[in-house]
Order: C-alpha cells, then structure tokens, then sequence
C-alpha cells in the first residue's frame, strides 16, 4: 500500500513500497483509509526498504482547489448567518407596534405579564440578530483569506519550478543592487537579509526542481 510522507511544509511524498516510473498513476491512501489517483513525478529517495516519491493528484486537486473550497464554506455558512439574524430581527419587532406606544408596565394588571414578555423576547431577539451577524462578518472575513490563498503557489504544485525560479531573480537582483548602491540601505542589516532572502529563494527553487523537475531547467 502506498502511503503519505510529509517531505515539507505543504509537500506529501508517496511512500511506496515498489518502484514506478515517472507518469504513472498510483493510489495513494492517507491516515484515514481514503485512496487518491495520483500522478509519479520524481524519486527523491530511498529508505528502509521503500520508495518516495513526488506526486500530484491526478483530480487536479491541490493547495488552491482546497482552499477555493474553503471559502466557498465559508461564504455558505456567512449567508446562514445573515439568513438567521434576519429571522431574529423579524421576531424583534414582531410587537412593535405595541411597545412604540411607549407605555409603561401596569404592575398587577392583567397585561403586565404580557407587556414583559414582549420586551423580554424583543431584547433577546434582537441580541440573537446581532450574534449572528457578527458570525455572518467573520465567516465572510475568513472567506476572504481563503480566496487570497487560493491564488498561492507552493512547493506542493509543478508550477513552483518558474515561481521560485522567479523569486531567486528578483532576489538576486535586489542583492547586487544593494551592493552596488542602486537601492539603499534602509538599516544596517539590508544587505545581510537581502543575502538571506536569495539563500531562502535558491533553496526553494533547488527544491522544486528536485519535487518536479526533469533534470534540464535552466540554473
């Protein structure tokens, strides 16, 4: 049975106990017994007897598609919200009518008990409305970080080859002009965190070429 292996942060290997070759389709079952089709890429080594390899789902499903789904849960869950807080907000004014006339409360007469629920339930409603409209904002607001992230790349997908490759350019870039004085030192660390910034970028691309490449990227 092939299995996950974390290799990386956002990066699961196959951990198969047979050798395959690159294309091949494998199912892959993870921790809770579901099995994925998912594509072989490269051999990133070997251990104890197995075989670990990179791999993509062969559904296409990746780090975005779960994260459009993600915020697609959340905007389904902010319109319940907004729905239940409407709810409440009706019942809030459903004596309305009667307490605008703004009387006060008869003490002992029969309408006493009456006068006090409906203020009672008009308080509680409306506070409801407001605990669900809150919800409804912060479902919507962690909609909103799960889209964002949806347009991510990472070292989990094929296309962090050129992402990276592109990262360590521009930081490369930035270095030498700090260096030569094309951009300025804006504290006593700039040049040492731009350098820190293209060992980051050069790991990451030597990363992804290894995760997904074929041997022939440019360097």
């Amino acid at each position: 049975m092939n299995t996950y292996y974390k290799f990386a942060p956002n990066v699961f290997l196959a951990k198969c106990e047979e050798m395959h070759k690159k294309g091949e389709e494998i199912l892959v079952t993870t921790k809770y017994g579901k099995e994925n089709e998912s594509i072989v890429f490269n051999l990133i080594f070997e251990k104890d007897g197995f075989y670990y390899y990179s791999i993509v789902r062969a559904d296409g499903f990746n780090v975005q598609e779960w994260a459009k789904q993600r915020a697609e849960r959340r905007h389904e869950w902010a319109a319940s919200s907004e729905r239940k807080s409407k709810q409440y907000f009706d019942k809030s004014n459903k004596d309305r009518d009667f307490l605008s006339l703004g009387e006060p409360i008869k003490v002992g007469h029969h309408s006493e008990r009456r006068h006090r629920k409906a203020i009672d339930d008009a308080w509680n409603n409306m506070g409801k409305s407001v605990e669900f409209i809150d919800k409804a904002n912060e479902h919507e607001r962690v909609a909103k970080y799960w889209e964002e992230r949806a347009n991510t790349i990472n070292l989990s997908m094929p296309e962090s080859i050129d992402f990276y490759k592109h990262k360590l350019e521009q930081a490369k870039e930035y270095h030498e002009g700090v260096k030569s004085g094309k951009y300025p030192r804006e504290h006593a660390y700039t040049l040492t965190y731009a350098k820190k910034a293209v060992n980051e970028a050069q790991k990451n691309y030597e990363l992804a070429k290894k995760l997904w490449g074929n041997g022939n990227e440019n360097q």
